[in-house]
């Protein structure tokens, strides 16, 4: 019995990776999807409809035109992009929507299909239509790298090598199969979901500074917008292995890396 479901783990898994993956754009990186974009548009409409009823736009109107335009911008040029590189049929099916919600979190997010909402508490550190840029760009390069179902995917595998490991060990002592699980709990949160997401933030800041730049904005802004938000955090952070983010000085040291690249695509 026990070869048997070892058997159907490895099958599973190798029918995973075999028919679930697609790549990135700009980065070429392969990544695992294994749910349907349709049904995460769908999903993510939903949810960001229901989201707007249940908090408060901004008011401020001209806060709340400089987010849709900044958005507008990006947006298009996300779709030059794709159009310039034969991909725009990646793109079906996103209904682009940018709103300025009242929230003193410093935060931004972006949900599959290109649903955007800005904080107004983040407002204060980007400072400028080019800060405001960076962020835009970085929550945007999310959504059409299809980060989130590629985190939903990862997340079903991890849920079902768990599974898959308690059958293995289903005669095992107690104690043993505890151990065990716990093992790989931990070991698959701290060595695989945390690096993945961290993976996922610097994706979205590489990809992030090309959109600005073909949108018309200078990616070198970027530096300056992480430097405040670095400062804006006093330091307060746990360890980078132990966080969702990259630190703050490796992502500033890696958008330094990446700036030439997209100064290629900077037209003011």
């Amino acid at each position: 019995m026990r070869l048997q479901n070892l058997i159907a783990v490895l099958i599973f898994f190798s029918i995973i990776n075999f028919q679930s993956c697609s790549t990135v754009p700009v980065t070429g990186r392969s990544q695992l999807n294994v749910i349907p974009s349709s049904e995460l548009m769908s999903m993510s409409f939903q949810q960001y409809d229901q989201f707007l009823k249940e908090n408060k736009l901004s008011t401020n109107r001209k806060q709340s035109a400089m987010i849709k335009r900044v958005g507008d911008k990006i947006s298009k040029a996300v779709e030059q992009y794709f159009a310039q590189n034969n991909m725009s049929d990646e793109l079906k099916g996103y209904q682009w929507e940018f709103n300025l919600v009242e929230n003193d979190q410093v935060n931004a997010w972006a949900m599959p299909g290109g649903k955007v909402v800005f904080y107004t508490g983040i407002l204060p550190i980007t400072k400028t239509e080019a800060g405001v840029a960076v962020v835009m760009g970085h929550e945007v390069a999310h959504a059409v790298a299809e980060h989130g179902g590629e985190r939903m995917s990862h997340q079903v595998v991890q849920q079902f090598g768990g599974m898959a490991l308690s059958k293995l060990l289903e005669e095992e002592s107690d104690a043993l199969q505890g151990i065990l699980l716990t093992a790989y709990g931990v070991g698959s949160q701290v060595g695989v979901m945390l690096p993945f997401s961290r993976l996922h933030e610097s994706e979205a800041d590489h990809l992030g500074l090309i959109f600005m730049a073909m949108a018309g904005y200078n990616p070198q802004e970027a530096v300056n917008f992480w430097q405040r938000m670095a400062d804006a955090k006093g330091g307060e952070a746990p360890p980078e292995w132990l966080s969702t983010h990259p630190s703050d000085q490796t992502r500033i040291d890696d958008l330094k890396k990446a700036i030439p690249e997209a100064m290629k695509y900077y037209k003011k």
